[in-house]
Formats: structure tokens, C-alpha cells, sequence
């Protein structure tokens, strides 16, 4: 879908601003202090009920305001249909001081950030974008899930069940004495969905690959050799159930579980090498916009559009 029109509502130094007619690109342009940021920072609130800039509400609301709302309209594809007309739906977002969040969706409430982001996804590139080669593996894990979040359906209700499972795994890891049989129950259990996970991220990197290659072959052709990795997180060798049987002696001296999804990476190498250690700053730079262009370009390939701010 495509973000169409935009009105915001107390968000920072923005009381009232309406603007009712987006295009494909759009650059806003202005003094130091008009607001440019945070015109995406309502973007960024509308598909994600949060801005980017931080976790703190308080400080995105104007200080005259109990709370701050974003309104918005998307157009989806043309329908397979004879008419081939276009779906206008509309987006709504509010949050008071005490962090509280409403969400509309079509004018209806909806309980999930999730739903939201499924229907506006939004790619930011920043200052922080570099975390995404100098930071922790954890980025660049949010970086791969994003994309599998927005091609494979199944993939959010797996992720909710592992996570469930893992935390029940280390509570019981934490304990000491546990009944063996109990520990297996939800060992089993996270195998299954830790699995699912893995192969549906591994679906997803292979059709990513390429796309990044072609874009960065472009922008910089002196950094054609450039490979992306993927780590699973368990030894490639075994099934996540023989990994976790293998560790679990470990998991119980130390209270939780060591191997798993929850460990994946990907890597960027460039002739052996870590690029976040061999790469000029300029270089890093176009590596990160390669990789974000990359996921944008497949959604598109694949039916679907991203928001970039």
C-alpha cells in the first residue's frame, strides 16, 4: 500500500498540519526546527504506533497536549478484478502521556501494532542505520524478521509461539531440579516452531542475496565482492531438537537456553572480512542503503510496497 494523505495532530512543534496529497516521493525541505523530522516521525508513528527517534511518548507530544494523532490514507493495487479500481484505507493512530495507544484501522479498533505494520511496512534510514553492520547481531535479526514478517504470513504466529516457548524453556531451566519429562515437553515444543523460524528466514535471505549484490554491484562496483551470511544460530550440522539436546547439560548450569533462533546473524563480509571492520564510513553507508533498497525492491517483486523515511 501507499501512504496517500497525512494529517498530524501535536506531534512535537506540528499543532495542525494536513497534507492531503502524497506522491511516490516525497521531500520536505525547510529551516532547522520547521518540523521535517517530525513529519516522519508521524509516518513512523502511523505504521508503528512509536516514533523512531525513541521510546519516550511524552517527549513526541506537544507540551500543550494531553495527547498526539496521526491520520493517514492508503491505496492498495488495483483489485484482479474487471474494474480494476483501488482500495483506500484509512489509518489511525493516537497516544496519550501515560503511553497508552489507540489504533484504527479502516475505522475500526484494532489491538495490534502488528496489524498496523502489516499494512503501512516502513524502512528508516538513519544515522543509527549504521548499527545494522557496527551494532549487535539482535539489529540485524530485527532487520531479517522485518522482511519475512512482510512476505510470509505464518511467519508472526510461529515467531509469538516460539518466544512463548522459550520463556516457559528458561523458567524451568532456572528452577534447578526439574522432572526431566517436563523440560522434554517444551524442548519438543520449541524445536517445532525454532525450525519453522529458521527455514522461513532462510527462504527469505536466499531471494535477499542477490537483490542486495545487484543493488550494491550498482552503487559502488568496487564492492562487487561483498557476500552476505546467514547464521542459524545451532551448528548447521543438526536439527535445533539434537542442538538443544546436545546443550541442554549447559542450559541447566546456566539457567536458559543457549542455542536457537534467538543467536541468528547475518554477516556482511567483504574478502573474508567483517565489512564493519574493513569498510571506510562511506562505504558502510552504501552497504546499508543497498541492503534496506534490497528488502524494498523484493516486496515490490513480491506485490507489496515499502514506506521509506
Amino acid at each position: 500500500m501507499a501512504l496517500t494523505q497525512l494529517q498530524i495532530n501535536h506531534v512535537r512543534n506540528l499543532r495542525q498540519v494536513r497534507l492531503p496529497d502524497l506522491q511516490k516521493t516525497n521531500v520536505f525541505f525547510g529551516c532547522n526546527g520547521s518540523g521535517k523530522t517530525s513529519v516522519l516521525e508521524a509516518i513512523h508513528l502511523l505504521g508503528m504506533a512509536r516514533s523512531f527517534r525513541g521510546s519516550s511518548i511524552k517527549s513526541l507530544i506537544s507540551h500543550e497536549a494531553s495527547s498526539c494523532t496521526v491520520f493517514g490514507a492508503t491505496v492498495s493495487s488495483p483489485l484482479p478484478d474487471a474494474s480494476g479500481s483501488l482500495v483506500t484505507l484509512p489509518l489511525g493512530v493516537q497516544r496519550n502521556r501515560i503511553g497508552e495507544a489507540q489504533i484504527k484501522i479502516g475505522g475500526n479498533v484494532v489491538r495490534t501494532v502488528a496489524e498496523l505494520a502489516s499494512l503501512l511496512p516502513l524502512q528508516v534510514i538513519t544515522a543509527d542505520s549504521f548499527g545494522l553492520l557496527t551494532g549487535t547481531p539482535g539489529g540485524r535479526r530485527q532487520f531479517l524478521d522485518w522482511g519475512v514478517f512482510h512476505v510470509e504470513q505464518k511467519f508472526f504466529g510461529t515467531w509469538q509461539r516460539f518466544q512463548r516457548c522459550i520463556k516457559q524453556r528458561n523458567n524451568l531451566l532456572r528452577r534447578g531440579k526439574i522432572a526431566a519429562h517436563e523440560l522434554a515437553v517444551w524442548t519438543r515444543d520449541l524445536a517445532q516452531s525454532g525450525d519453522a523460524i529458521n527455514e522461513f528466514r532462510k527462504d527469505y535471505f536466499r531471494i535477499l542475496s542477490p537483490r542486495f549484490k545487484e543493488i550494491i554491484t550498482q552503487l559502488a562496483p568496487s564492492l562487487d565482492t561483498l557476500e552476505l551470511r546467514y547464521q542459524q544460530g545451532w551448528d548447521r550440522q543438526l536439527s535445533y531438537l539434537d542442538a538443544l539436546q546436545q546443550g541442554q547439560v549447559a542450559d541447566l548450569e546456566h539457567g536458559y537456553t543457549h542455542c536457537g533462533p534467538q543467536r541468528a546473524d547475518i554477516r556482511v563480509m567483504a574478502d573474508g572480512h567483517l565489512a564493519a571492520e574493513t569498510l571506510s564510513r562511506g562505504q558502510q553507508k552504501l552497504v546499508i542503503c543497498s541492503l534496506k533498497l534490497a528488502q524494498g525492491q523484493l516486496m515490490t517483486e513480491l506485490g507489496g510496497a515499502a514506506v521509506r523515511i
